[in-house]
């Protein structure tokens, strides 16, 4: 960590604490951790990641359960990657790793065509090799690092282009039941963990595998976010909050709401009510 002036510094703690405390509460929220947990935390070198890393370093020795911390970073074998920074940093810091090697990258490059988009390919391969590694290290939660805005985006990315109304949620099993998957950051703003991340100096690296990739769609939903909070403050959260306040009576999912029954519902209610009365007015 940087040396900080004293209003610098602060700032700093008062950041670091509110992080943290967003960290805890959404584990407590969700019931993330559990004792004898082993988490795997899924290390990208990326700030989320090591933002994440940090808080759950600190938040182990002060929680109520006692639970095992291993970092895995996923060497895709991009070119030019720093294969020393990751391991000389986690040595420093004393945290167990692994370094995964996978070369994903020349899969990625070889399937999708030079100028498209190709984060999904490489998520879906990243995923995969992290989740069997869990497994053979004995992992009972892996961690990532997604944050609030990433749940906000994901949820209009759905919305916009996949035609379904959902995001990413802060704990949840896989498809194989086989993992359990959580994400701390699910209350943190990420232009907080970005102001943390240069604060406290972690040796980040870029992701240089897609380029910036402006004409992600991603992209253009961060932009539209942030313009709506420019133009509309806290507009953010009172997306985040509907997230958390869901009413499936008023969409239009058949699944997930028996429209079909409400006439018998309705039914059996008004011979409630009509038995209630009669109870009422003949008492035994």
């Amino acid at each position: 960590m940087q040396e900080l002036l004293p209003k610098a510094k602060k700032e700093f703690n008062k950041l670091q604490k509110r992080l943290r405390r967003q960290a805890g509460q959404a584990i407590a929220d969700f019931n993330m951790i559990q004792e004898g947990d082993k988490v795997m935390v899924c290390l990208s070198g990326g700030k989320d990641s090591f933002t994440l890393l940090h808080l759950l370093m600190g938040l182990q020795k002060s929680a109520p359960v006692r639970f095992e911390l291993v970092a895995v970073n996923l060497d895709q074998k991009q070119p030019g990657f720093p294969e020393h920074i990751l391991p000389a940093y986690l040595t420093e810091i004393g945290v167990p790793f692994h370094i995964l090697e996978k070369d994903t990258y020349s899969i990625v490059k070889e399937i999708i065509p030079e100028g498209k988009t190709t984060c999904g390919l490489c998520s879906r391969l990243r995923r995969g090799s992290l989740y069997g590694f869990a497994e053979e290290i004995g992992a009972t939660k892996i961690a990532l690092g997604h944050h609030r805005d990433d749940l906000l985006e994901t949820l209009f990315l759905n919305l916009f282009f996949g035609g379904s109304l959902k995001a990413m949620p802060p704990k949840l099993l896989s498809d194989d039941g086989k993992n359990v998957v959580i994400r701390p950051l699910a209350y943190c703003k990420e232009k907080d963990i970005a102001t943390f991340a240069q604060m406290m100096a972690f040796p980040i690296i870029p992701c240089n595998l897609c380029g910036s990739q402006e004409n992600l769609q991603r992209q253009v939903i961060k932009e539209m976010l942030q313009d709506w909070d420019k133009q509309f403050p806290g507009r953010s959260e009172t997306i985040f909050n509907a997230l958390q306040n869901v009413a499936p009576s008023q969409l239009a999912d058949r699944q997930l709401f028996d429209f079909v029954g409400l006439e018998a519902k309705q039914k059996a209610q008004l011979a409630q009510r009509i038995q209630l009365v009669d109870t009422l007015s003949h008492p035994a």
